[in-house]
């Protein structure tokens, strides 16, 4: 199994062994889509307690930066220890949802209805594939798992360097700006990790196949909902550019 998502990758099941102990209950699939709906309820409590923060003019940047960080930090926690994801999973929902409702609070002040937008793509996108998925309308061969993974690092290198030349001033103007060049970045992004959910479909339904321990829901819905996280902010990032024009 490959995928490009850092917390699905291939040696993450193989750390608990090819199955579980005796007596023990395996991951199934009705209950990692339980524990994904679970770490959306709290992601979407939070961004919405930061969203009403801004409505009612309480400054949010230190729940932004907060948010980034500790969201950060408990990713990799979860990613390093993927025993703790019971925990560290609901703990990096949390903090994500902080830095989420600033950001959507943002765009919504320069775009209104922007928000609702993105929110209802994203979810149209996430079941849409599903049943693609569910359908074997979009094969999972190894080919398009080399496909996927590619093109996701290097976008994940690109917003790297990127980063870095904007502590020399230097700012790359499609990554930002809604010319032509930079709608088509960004929608060639969404459809990248758009892809990255099947990859991720495939990867739990896997893990579900090979028993894997019953805590792996836990650490799978994470990883979903990281692939989530991303495909809502260049949704997003998509339309403002649209917009702008």
């Amino acid at each position: 199994m490959r995928t490009s998502n850092p917390a699905l990758n291939a040696k993450t099941f193989e750390r608990f062994g090819s199955g579980v102990a005796a007596g023990s209950e395996p991951m199934t699939i009705e209950g990692t889509v339980n524990r994904t709906a679970f770490l959306l309820l709290l992601l979407v409590a939070t961004a919405t307690w930061t969203w009403s923060q801004t409505a009612a003019g309480v400054p949010v940047g230190g729940y932004l930066v907060g948010g980034i960080l500790g969201g950060l930090v408990a990713a990799i926690v979860t990613i390093a220890k993927p025993a703790w994801a019971p925990v560290s999973a609901p703990i990096y929902a949390l903090l994500e949802g902080l830095a989420l409702g600033a950001i959507s609070a943002y765009f919504q002040a320069r775009f209104p209805g922007i928000v609702i937008q993105a929110v209802g793509l994203t979810f149209g996108v996430l079941f849409a594939l599903l049943v693609a998925y569910r359908s074997h309308l979009i094969p999972v061969t190894e080919n398009f798992r080399l496909g996927v993974v590619a093109a996701t690092g290097g976008i994940a290198i690109f917003y790297l360097v990127a980063f870095g030349l904007s502590f020399f001033n230097i700012r790359i103007p499609f990554l930002h700006e809604g010319s032509t060049v930079g709608i088509l970045f960004s929608l060639f992004v969404v459809v990248i990790a758009a892809l990255n959910l099947v990859l991720d479909f495939d990867f739990i339904e896997k893990g579900a196949e090979q028993g894997a321990p019953k805590l792996m829901e836990w650490y799978a819905a994470f990883g979903l909902i990281v692939t989530l996280v991303w495909l809502y902010l260049e949704i997003l990032r998509l339309l403002s550019k649209l917009r702008s024009r």
